[in-house]
């Protein structure tokens, strides 16, 4: 809602996508996504999975925003953009209007103050851009870490913004609504965007920070088999300590992240992340893994990990390779009361 206390318009549209997105956002704040939008003063005025139009209705609804008699303050693109067969868009047409996603996006794009992907896939083409990409699939403007996809490189929207990418497979739904109600109330300008289009309060953090297996990490304790406690990232293909995001800090839907339930971070919110050839394996070059984290020098992480190994305690070193607790912390702190 705008200072005047008009309502916020928002138009939601899927492209090549799961709906995994939407699935997340749907348990967003206390009482549910609907009255969050509500008591935020935004109109969700068509979305292809929880609105009631159709048919005609929404026809004339998508035809009125782009003659202009329709106001569009948000556009939101779920799903990567489908541009083949040979820039046609066919590969995804919007049923009952005979054009492709890809030329309503085209049409309506520059009529929106703010234009916002949702997920990896809006954002930089994701899952159907994997492999050979035979539907050209790319995201809204960027084609996997290139810049460009579905809108060019130039693209701004009517307020002066890039394509706001809300990236992840599928997003944190408090990274989603924050970034919404942070474009509505005027809070997220080109200076909060990181080189990918994500908004820093989610790209300055690291799925590493705040995980549960964090001692492990430290002792360079590692799980070898899937469900035991140790860190990831050694074996198992973590990548957490590349990986934007604060899903370790904040509850997913309730509680939980990736790590809690005992699979590796993927890097899902990082252009390319599809391509990674076994998820649950790490890539090793002489033995070293070959992704290390962000901002250490190889050599000095080699030497801390070879120091920290050597000084792991037996609790540590016992448990990583445990589906429990095996031996439990020493109680010789404890104190009894007289």
């Amino acid at each position: 809602m705008d200072g005047s206390g008009t309502m916020t318009r928002m138009l939601w549209l899927q492209g090549a996508s799961c709906g995994g997105c939407t699935m997340s956002i749907l348990e967003s704040g206390a009482s549910g996504w609907f009255d969050e939008l509500r008591q935020s003063g935004i109109d969700l005025v068509w979305h292809p999975s929880v609105s009631e139009q159709t048919g005609d209705e929404v026809v004339d609804l998508l035809e009125a925003i782009r003659d202009g008699r329709e106001r569009l303050d948000l556009l939101v693109l779920e799903g990567s953009v489908a541009r083949g067969p040979g820039l046609t868009g066919r590969f995804n047409m919007l049923a009952g209007t005979n054009r492709s996603i890809y030329h309503w996006l085209l049409d309506l794009a520059p009529l929106a103050d703010y234009v916002v992907a949702v997920g990896s896939c809006a954002a930089y083409g994701g899952i159907p851009a994997a492999g050979v990409n035979p539907t050209d699939a790319v995201g809204l403007q960027f084609e996997g870490s290139d810049v460009g996809g579905a809108l060019g490189a130039s693209f701004r929207s009517k307020r002066g913004l890039p394509v706001i990418n809300v990236a992840g497979c599928a997003p944190h739904p408090g990274w989603m609504m924050e970034s919404l109600l942070a474009l509505t109330n005027g809070d997220l300008t080109a200076r909060e965007l990181d080189g990918f289009g994500r908004p820093t309060f989610i790209a300055n953090h690291l799925a590493h920070h705040g995980c549960s297996r964090n001692e492990f990490y430290e002792f360079k304790a590692s799980a070898e088999t899937m469900s035991e406690r140790g860190c990831l990232m050694e074996h198992l293909g973590c990548r957490a300590t590349q990986a934007v995001g604060d899903c370790n800090q904040r509850s997913w839907n309730g509680g939980g992240s990736c790590t809690k339930g005992g699979y590796a971070c993927i890097a899902c919110t990082s252009p390319g992340f599809e391509s990674a050839q076994n998820y649950l394996q790490t890539a090793k070059l002489a033995g070293i893994p070959v992704g290390l984290p962000t901002d250490m020098p190889k050599a000095w992480f080699v030497a801390l990990a070879a120091l920290s190994k050597s000084a792991t305690p037996r609790r540590v070193r016992v448990n990583a390779t445990a589906d429990h607790v095996v031996v439990p912390p020493s109680r010789s702190g404890d104190k009894r009361s007289s």
